[in-house]
């Protein structure tokens, strides 16, 4: 069965950080582009970061910018984000997703991990 599971969210406060994993089972990673997406309460889903078979890296939201890092273990099968400077506004469900290509819809997605940023 293909699928990947997001791990890593927790309670957090302003300022610190956190590294969200998404591991990839029956399929190999390193083939696929792999997508961070999050959804805040009561708003819509937004893309983040995603990191190409060749391992280029595209970043969706300019908030995250120069905050959040993707990168991929090949050896692990495991994509992570890297989330430094916490913000209350980056609080939301984050997924992971994976498919062929970046700039394409994404069609495998996984359960979403919570990350909340409060004091």
């Amino acid at each position: 069965q293909l699928q990947v599971v997001e791990s890593g969210g927790g309670l957090v406060q302003p300022g610190g950080s956190l590294r969200l994993s998404c591991e990839a089972s029956g399929f190999s990673l390193d083939s696929y582009a792999i997508g961070w997406f999050r959804q805040a309460p009561g708003k819509g889903r937004e893309g983040v970061l995603c990191i190409s078979p060749s391992g280029s890296n595209m970043t969706f939201a300019d908030s995250v910018k120069g905050r959040f890092t993707i990168s991929r273990d090949n050896a692990k099968n495991t994509v992570y984000l890297q989330m430094t400077s916490l913000k209350p506004e980056d609080t939301a469900i984050y997924y992971c997703a994976a498919d062929s290509d970046c700039e394409e819809g994404f069609g495998l997605w996984g359960q979403g991990t919570q990350v909340t940023v409060s004091s």
